[in-house]
């Protein structure tokens, strides 16, 4: 059986929809997912209880996905069997995004469990190579996804955002911890550019993996942007048909690149 920690936003609901069998919804107290009901609420000083509960229930695949925000953690409040994990649990609340999921992967691997990626358990939300729309990408493109690798790669380095706004052969904005739809509500309306988007070199990506949808076509079109550039393999697209369908109408493009390409 597979289990999904939800947090907030679309893609929970989504690998809900697509997954190939009944999913057991759970999530954090403090982050309640805003898209789905939970079939099951946990606090972090209750994670070892918890993860019991779901071995109980039959449960032998997790799938983390959704924004989640750091919780607080109660010293009081912990159960006897998270105590067991609470060096863990403390060294991943102090790392960095990639850093606290990689040990948080680990104490889900160390209870027995098999850890999927969104991408893994609704595999038709990643979008095949090329370019799917009736736009196609202008001459500046090539050299602009060129530079959103590098960008990318410096991004990754300092555990930074996974998109940035490339324009006339420079960065525009880039991702922070707001997310891709608050940096383009942030952008000064142009004229040209790509919005690009990768995960980080080197992340695990069993979790937090990329997402884009209509949001982002709509807050791309805002910005003035020519289109979007997103990794092949490494960005699922949410409302597949609905993003093709709303880029068409607006003259963009979606180019699904190889990194490197």
């Amino acid at each position: 059986m597979l289990a999904l920690i939800a947090g907030q936003g679309d893609l929970p609901r989504a690998v809900a929809k697509a997954a190939p069998e009944p999913v057991l919804v759970c999530a954090l107290a403090h982050a309640l997912p805003d898209r789905v009901e939970p079939d099951l609420v946990f606090r972090l000083e209750r994670l070892g209880g918890f993860l019991r509960a779901l071995r109980r229930r039959g449960v032998t695949r997790i799938c983390m996905c959704g924004r989640v925000t750091r919780p607080a953690l109660s010293l009081r409040a912990l159960d006897l069997p998270t105590l067991r994990l609470l060096p863990r649990v403390v060294r991943a609340l102090r790392r960095g995004d990639d850093g606290a999921l990689r040990i948080v992967i680990g104490i889900l691997e160390g209870a027995g469990f098999q850890v999927l990626g969104a991408h893994e358990a609704a595999p038709d939300l990643l979008p095949p190579a090329g370019i799917l729309t009736a736009a196609q990408p202008g001459p500046e493109a090539a050299a602009l996804a060129l530079l959103g690798d590098r960008v990318s790669a410096a991004q990754g380095r300092a555990d930074l955002g996974q998109a940035a706004v490339l324009r006339g052969g420079r960065v525009a904005a880039q991702e922070d911890d707001a997310g891709t739809d608050a940096m383009l509500a942030r952008l000064a309306p142009g004229q040209g550019g790509l919005l690009y988007k990768a995960p980080k070199p080197g992340q695990d990506r069993r979790a937090d993996l990329p997402v884009i949808g209509p949001a982002t076509v709509a807050g791309s079109a805002r910005a003035g942007l020519d289109g979007l550039v997103i990794e092949a393999g490494g960005v699922m697209v949410l409302d597949r048909d609905r993003v093709l369908r709303d880029l068409d109408a607006a003259g963009m493009y979606l180019w699904v690149r190889e990194r490197g390409a």
